[in-house]
């Protein structure tokens, strides 16, 4: 009686992905997607508090220098057109980058008040950090 060797197979290799690879590999490029909407939605944020801010500075520095021309005082009325306007000192009224209205006060502002107000100051914290010296 003879024996047959036995033959022994090779297990076959299958290349791809098991379904909880791909869903582990699909949640982790969704969680670094949104981590990127969240830190672009935090510097718009920020770039708009910071524009508005410019806004009410460069204000300030118009209405200083308007006030400084006529030596005129804390308290004394102000017309707006001379600031702003094309005969003013800025050409264009001044818009908030997040679609907030500006207030232009209607006297000149005693030393550090600011001259101009964002209806978002509270929301937003569109104001600045200090306004000594202004």
């Amino acid at each position: 009686m003879r024996i047959s060797p036995q033959t022994t197979q090779q297990p076959t290799l299958r290349s791809g992905m098991t379904l909880t690879e791909l869903t582990i590999v699909i949640l982790v490029l969704l969680s670094l997607a949104t981590v990127l909407f969240i830190g672009a939605m935090s510097w718009k944020r920020g770039s708009d508090r910071a524009g508005c801010i410019l806004n009410i500075r460069n204000v300030q520095q118009a209405v200083r220098g308007h006030q400084n021309a006529l030596e005129k005082h804390a308290g004394d009325p102000m017309n707006p057109d001379d600031i702003v306007g094309v005969s003013g000192y800025l050409t264009g009224s001044p818009a908030c980058p997040s679609n907030g209205t500006y207030t232009l006060t209607p006297t000149y502002p005693a030393l550090g008040e600011p001259a101009l107000t964002c209806d978002k100051a509270a929301s937003l914290d569109h104001t600045p950090a200090s306004t000594t010296g202004w």
